[in-house]
């Protein structure tokens, strides 16, 4: 059970990080304004957000940076980004710079402090529903559609880990008709060695919209062959989606802050379990033909993660180019 936090409590939260040391001053490099911008969402479990749209409220925050505009007043183009199990952290400001240079405003939701989950949930993931995530993420797309500064067709989900899970799962067209309100719509969506290890009813049904992944091969979190099935399944459905595998990778390829490969004892991961949902809103672990709990023998602990120079020159080319590209990015 998580504990309550306030709207104020929340904001106070991200401005410390924002202020007192998460951020470089050179995350702010061509950036006209930051924001702190609380909003309303809910937390589910699982089988709640599978369905109803009925969860408990719950006010979080999430930072705004839009860049320079240019000399026109044409709106922004925006990237939402959705962390991690460990929450906000250099992992994704490293791509918040990036598109913020490309002239792309970005808004990070800030899925765990608000919930009173301090520290994020990587050694305990059922504190918080997997699927919760994705929930932000609607909420993040309708608060940009809303934003008069912002161009409401130009609007990608990107997302890492946990959150990439969430990216993912965010494209699905039955999630949408239960969770996304208005007329918000992704333009693209980006997952960064997500999980796929859940099978979902109706999976296989997505918005038409381009997906991309990026996994390592090595990664002993998130396995890349699972993701790379389900790819193949979305392809043969018609969906545009692709993955790109980088050989020798690990969990977090992309960041530079962890040079060289670490290993966490803690951290919980479903990479040995079987996840489907065999009937509406029941996740059952296809090993024991019970309902999937992350205390069933297949989860395990202990994940690598750590940098990788070759895949993440890669990403760091492929990656700003695609959204260039549907994002509809004038040349420099």
């Amino acid at each position: 059970m998580t504990t309550p936090v306030t709207a104020k409590q929340s904001v106070l939260g991200l401005l410390a990080l924002l202020f007192f040391g998460l951020f470089s001053l050179n995350a702010f490099a061509g950036v006209a304004r930051v924001e702190v911008v609380p909003f309303s969402t809910h937390t589910f479990s699982d089988a709640q957000f599978l369905t109803t749209d009925v969860g408990d409220e719950q006010t979080i925050a999430g930072v705004l940076r839009l860049p320079q505009k240019p000399a026109s007043d044409a709106k922004l183009p925006a990237v939402i980004l959705m962390h991690g199990s460990s929450g906000y952290g250099g992992y994704v400001d490293d791509w918040v710079q990036r598109l913020n240079a490309m002239g792309i405003a970005t808004f990070v939701p800030d899925s765990v402090t608000g919930r009173g989950l301090v520290g994020g949930v990587g050694s305990r993931q059922a504190a918080l529903g997997r699927l919760a995530t994705v929930e932000d993420a609607y909420r993040s797309l309708e608060i940009l559609a809303q934003d008069a500064r912002i161009d409401p067709d130009r609007i990608a989900l990107m997302g890492f880990s946990r959150g990439g899970q969430a990216a993912l799962y965010a494209g699905m067209t039955r999630f949408q008709k239960l969770h996304l309100h208005g007329d918000g719509h992704f333009a693209a969506i980006v997952a960064f060695y997500p999980n796929c290890l859940y099978r979902y009813l109706q999976d296989e049904q997505m918005a038409d919209i381009p997906i991309r992944i990026f996994h390592g091969e090595a990664d002993d979190y998130n396995p890349f062959g699972v993701c790379q099935s389900y790819v193949e399944r979305l392809q043969k459905a018609g969906v545009d989606a692709e993955i790109t595998g980088y050989p020798d990778a690990y969990h977090v390829f992309d960041w530079p802050g962890q040079p060289e490969p670490a290993f966490e004892p803690e951290a919980q991961s479903a990479r040995a379990c079987r996840i489907e949902e065999t009937s509406p809103g029941v996740l059952t672990n296809l090993d024991t033909n019970a309902p999937f709990t992350y205390a069933d023998d297949c989860v395990q602990r202990g994940t690598t993660y750590g940098y990788n120079a070759a895949a993440a020159t890669q990403v760091e080319q492929v990656v700003p180019a695609f959204f260039r590209q549907v994002l509809k990015l004038p040349e420099n």
